[in-house]
């Protein structure tokens, strides 16, 4: 009979598992998974231990029920590669978090500080074997993406020797942890540090739900099995997956209550940055690119010029911990997609009735709806009405009406707040701008003059060409009557970002470039750092936005 699957923390089919049964100390069966992952056993119904093993992963023992009433198990190893994260992984200066690694060698931690530089703040110490491979973790079967890893719960909670908690440094920012292990492997994870209270007059806003969004550790993502694990473990992505198979990119076609929570409680390695990394070099990789690697360009760039900020995750600002009003400035930056409506909500009234300053210096923001249904994770909002796979949409109902994105479908227009919306024309490609309208104040000292080019250099690999790209948004229906067109990328079909600024009545305003690939630019061109400097100013010193 089919007992189960046994897969890796990426849900690929491990063949050639070594699996052992046992009934009261006794061995009663043992087999090998196939090529598909499958496990078959002739097994009475009852309660049995199950021991899996395989070279390059770490062994474990579960228990499970088989026979009438039991679903076959999906069993999941964990490989030996180093990873691992800190709990929470956002807090307040002086809080704690737990370091939850894991290593099949001896390993080093240590905490440093990603701004201008990457700065050290302390060593954190080494973490050997008291027993055999005593520093791996397990992975806990089932949905682990849904679950979360359940890090640090077996034989760590009991033993005070074991320094597993690390206070908050008083400073906030942008921090990582490095974990070296005895062979030299290297994993770096990114850890949000907020001010026990208001600093710096800006406010910067880390994309942590996009993070987690994107991240497919587990086997899910929202991109990746976002409706739930497949039938069957992976054997080929190209041939198994939906994401490849159908039209409809990670199946986003079922109502939203159909799609599974994405835990935050997971390793990140889309996050990690290499060890030799600093802020001026480019920026590698598929994800790193749209991720925290490239939002610490950003605050490496702050730094250069002397602007003083504060750093929040955006899951603070929905649970109030951030306070728009202790500021003068708010920046989202790079890729803000998944937000919840009350974040939205908070910054929208600071904006519109209190006169707040937005500084919206990324692409795709704003775009889709998340909700909390506990405090370890999220779910995405995003689905019905999209099976085209499009960034804009019709009405699942009425397909008359048309949606600028999935938070506009369940929420609220996000170009109302921002200005701009994310569309597919121009999606993946990268090119300069074309400046509209060099005389508004935002241009000052760059010697740009209408028509002329500028923003052509950027640390962007994936998407290299410029700052306008990699996903860019534009004016919608729904973008205020002020707003005014400052440049347009000159990315092909018309699909080069949006700059468009607009003020308030209550004196508020928002300054938008609608690109991902803006930030990546920011170091590397004057231009660019000398339009975006120009705005921070002006929003800290006070004149209304059109003068």
């Amino acid at each position: 009979m089919l007992i189960g699957w046994v897969s890796d923390e990426r849900d690929i089919a491990l063949q050639d598992v070594a699996v052992e049964f046992e009934q009261r100390g006794e061995t009663v069966e043992v087999t090998r998974s196939t090529a598909r992952g499958r496990i078959h056993a002739d097994l009475e119904p009852g309660s049995y231990r199950v021991t899996l093993r395989k070279d390059g992963f770490g062994g474990k023992r579960a228990a499970v029920d088989i026979g009438p009433g039991h679903s076959p198990v999906r069993f999941r190893l964990l490989s030996d590669r180093l990873v691992g994260f800190v709990w929470p992984k956002w807090v307040r200066a002086g809080e704690l978090g737990e370091l939850r690694f894991h290593a099949r060698e001896p390993y080093h931690l240590s905490l440093w500080r990603y701004g201008l530089r990457k700065e050290l703040v302390r060593p954190l110490g080494w973490y050997d074997e008291h027993g055999p491979q005593a520093t791996a973790q397990l992975l806990p079967d089932g949905d682990v993406a849904a679950s979360g890893v359940h890090w640090n719960r077996v034989g760590y909670g009991t033993n005070p020797h074991v320094g597993q908690l690390l206070e908050a440094p008083e400073r906030g920012g942008l921090y990582y942890v490095h974990a070296r292990g005895e062979s030299g492997a290297f994993f770096s994870a990114p850890w949000v540090v907020a001010p026990a209270r208001p600093t710096a007059p800006i406010a910067v806003v880390a994309s942590t739900n996009t993070w987690n969004a994107y991240n497919n550790f587990g086997g899910r993502s929202n991109y990746v099995n976002a409706a739930g694990l497949p039938a069957e473990p992976v054997v080929d992505a190209r041939q198994d997956l939906d994401r490849y198979r159908t039209l409809s990119v990670g199946e986003w076609s079922q109502p939203d209550d159909a799609y599974p929570p994405l835990s935050f409680e997971r390793p990140e390695p889309f996050n990690h940055v290499p060890e030799g990394t600093e802020a001026i070099d480019p920026i590698a990789g598929r994800q790193p690119c749209h991720l925290a690697p490239a939002e610490w360009r950003l605050l490496a760039w702050l730094e250069r010029e002397g602007f003083a900020y504060d750093l929040y995750a955006d899951r603070q600002l929905h649970d109030g911990i951030l306070d728009p009003a202790a500021y003068e400035a708010v920046i989202l930056a790079v890729h803000p997609e998944y937000w919840s409506r009350r974040a939205f909500d908070r910054l929208e009234r600071w904006v519109c009735d209190r006169g707040g300053r937005l500084a919206y210096l990324g692409g795709n923001g704003l775009n889709c709806e998340v909700e909390y249904p506990d405090g370890d994770a999220m779910r995405c909002r995003t689905h019905l009405g999209s099976s085209d796979g499009a960034l804009g949409m019709p009405d699942a109902i009425d397909p008359s009406m048309w949606h600028d994105s999935r938070f506009s479908r369940s929420a609220v227009p996000e170009a109302r707040l921002l200005g701009v919306a994310t569309t597919a024309a121009g999606i993946m490609t990268s090119a300069p701008y074309r400046a509209l309208a060099a005389g508004h104040w935002a241009f000052a000292g760059t010697g740009i003059a209408d028509g002329d080019v500028f923003g052509t250099a950027s640390l962007h690999e994936r998407c290299p060409g410029g700052a306008s790209g990699h996903e860019t948004d534009k004016r919608s229906a729904h973008t205020p009557e002020s707003a005014v067109l400052l440049a347009k990328g000159l990315n092909p079909d018309d699909g080069g970002a949006e700059i468009v600024a607009y003020e308030t009545v209550s004196g508020g305003a928002v300054f938008s470039v609608g690109s991902i690939t803006w930030v990546a630019s920011l170091l590397v061109d004057d231009a660019i750092s000398t339009l975006t400097r120009n705005v921070l100013t002006r929003f800290l010193t006070g004149p209304a936005l059109h003068t």
